[in-house]
């Protein structure tokens, strides 16, 4: 597999879907995240989660570049959220879920017009205990 777009489960989400994976200027996003200590380890203890959003439907090349991976929060804190992620995680599913079920007005640069793009995030990814994080 060279690109997501060749995977099971992108597939299977086009034939679930097929409205969405109709237009090929709708975004498929990957959800990164993972916690740090900004200040080393023998500092005092204190934590900084970046969440991080990634668009998957970019040639090969492209989709781990940093221009087009976007940083959409930072959580800080004295420890790390926990199960209260989801508090942080609040504002940016509600907007995901806004874009998926609405989309947002684009301009598109190439044609000269506007459209509704829309969003779906396929996945997440982290080390295993963000994920038992993000999973809750």
């Amino acid at each position: 597999m060279v690109n997501p777009s060749n995977s099971e489960a992108w597939k299977h989400f086009n034939s679930m879907y097929p409205h969405f994976s109709a237009e090929s200027r709708n975004v498929r996003l990957g959800l990164c995240t993972n916690g740090f200590n900004p200040f080393g380890s023998f500092a005092a203890p204190y934590s900084c989660w970046s969440v991080i959003l990634a668009v998957y439907n970019l040639p090969p090349g492209m989709c781990m570049r940093l221009e087009f991976m976007f940083l959409s929060m930072v959580i800080p804190g004295s420890s790390s959220p926990g199960r209260n992620i989801d508090v942080c995680f609040r504002p940016l599913i509600d907007e995901l879920t806004q874009l998926w079920s609405f989309g947002a007005l684009t301009y598109d640069i190439f044609r000269k017009h506007n459209f509704v793009m829309k969003a779906a995030l396929m996945w997440t990814i982290n080390d295993f205990p963000a994920y038992g994080m993000v999973s809750s």
